[in-house]
């Protein structure tokens, strides 16, 4: 993206710094970085409330420089001289949720004439904000997964192993220009590319915040496909993530080969409902938590509320989450958020139904928040995808 765009960005910020009467930022998560220069090398960024920012690079200076939308690209100077380097002083904003408590005592005693206080809600919340080239690259990627998707039928088919068709759908957001694995900004928090779930194995419980973990390939990385072998009749679960130009956009569908039984096509079908109402509502001004009880609600009227959103006794408390440079931003809609929606944000929204020992179903796409409500990025048909059995 062209260097005004990270222009603005900052400008934002500093109209946020001097709002609380900040005298800057010491920015240090490397995405938050990333976001507002445009290059991700290891170092540090200071944005003071008025004035050029500073990016402080460790390694690799000459990448920094040849990437970076900002003028003032520097070496890392020894600690001794940052103090100096930087002119930091009184209440200086920091992204606490992201950055290590010894990495943040560390800049402390670096910068004695400092005080750190926490801005991580305040850039959370003007990141969920995308820009027109930002919504560009999503919807570019929303195009490039939906393709990849689109080409399960060419190798599902009952007897591969959950991994197989993991293995098949990596290859090709790969060859689509898929960077990798998304970042996620919570603490411990991990995700493969993606999630293969056929059957029992989507109601294996685990520590992943989502309705559907997998079972994986052994307790060192307990998610994703495992090596089970998909039988015909079962639900094949296909929830990916892609990262495109640095951006996630996040998708699922549920194939299946030869036909499902008729309480889990009931159970799609109440999905795809969930998922009407919810998109049909991304509007600005729509509170988030709102979605999260009128989804619910509807679940519940189904009588699938104990299904919903996880197993019986093992369910997450979400329908949908914000994405963009990270897999996990702001908006979230679930319980105690009550903030509303912002046109421009990117939505993944993602009702989804567990049963132990049938399998799980639902859907997934993200969408922008517009006035007219969700605009649909993942393109791709809702339909359960069929392979002859």
């Amino acid at each position: 993206m062209e260097s005004r765009e990270h222009a603005e960005r900052i400008g934002r910020l500093q109209e946020t710094l001097r709002g609380r009467g900040l005298s800057g930022a010491l920015l240090l998560h490397a995405v938050d970085v990333l976001y507002l220069t445009g290059t991700r090398q290891n170092g540090a960024l200071w944005v003071p409330a008025s004035g050029a920012p500073v990016l402080l690079v460790r390694k690799s200076v000459a990448r920094a420089r040849s990437e970076a939308a900002i003028s003032d690209v520097r070496p890392f100077p020894p600690s001794r001289e940052l103090a100096a380097a930087l002119g930091a002083a009184g209440q200086v904003g920091a992204t606490f949720d992201a950055v290590p408590q010894a990495t943040l005592d560390w800049w402390r005693r670096q910068l004695p004439a400092a005080k750190l206080v926490d801005i991580s809600g305040a850039l959370r919340e003007q990141r969920s904000v995308k820009s027109a080239a930002e919504r560009e690259i999503l919807k570019d990627g929303g195009r490039r997964i939906a393709a990849a998707f689109a080409e399960v039928p060419r190798f599902l088919r009952a007897g591969v192993r959950e991994l197989d068709v993991s293995a098949e759908l990596e290859l090709r957001l790969r060859r689509a220009g898929g960077m990798g694995t998304p970042r996620l900004r919570g603490f411990n928090s991990e995700l493969f590319v993606g999630i293969v779930a056929a059957g029992a194995s989507a109601a294996t419980p685990g520590y992943f915040d989502g309705p559907v973990v997998g079972a994986g390939l052994g307790a060192a990385y307990p998610q994703g496909a495992s090596a089970r072998v998909i039988a015909a009749g079962e639900p094949v679960l296909l929830d990916f993530t892609g990262v495109f130009g640095g951006y996630v956009v996040d998708m699922t569908r549920i194939a299946v080969v030869g036909a499902l039984a008729p309480e889990l096509e009931r159970a799609f079908q109440v999905a795809l409902e969930i998922q009407a109402e919810v998109a049909g509502a991304l509007r600005p001004g729509v509170i988030c938590e709102a979605l999260w009880e009128r989804a619910r609600a509807r679940a519940e009227a189904a009588g699938l509320g104990d299904r919903f959103m996880g197993p019986p006794g093992d369910q997450t408390r979400f329908v949908g989450h914000g994405v963009g440079l990270e897999l996990d931003e702001l908006p979230v809609l679930a319980p105690g958020f009550a903030a509303p929606l912002v046109e421009g944000q990117i939505v993944a929204v993602e009702p989804k139904f567990v049963f132990p020992g049938l399998g799980a179903v639902g859907i997934e796409n993200t969408w922008a928040v517009t006035p007219a409500g969700g605009e649909k990025i993942t393109a791709l048909a809702d339909d359960v995808i069929r392979v002859p059995g």
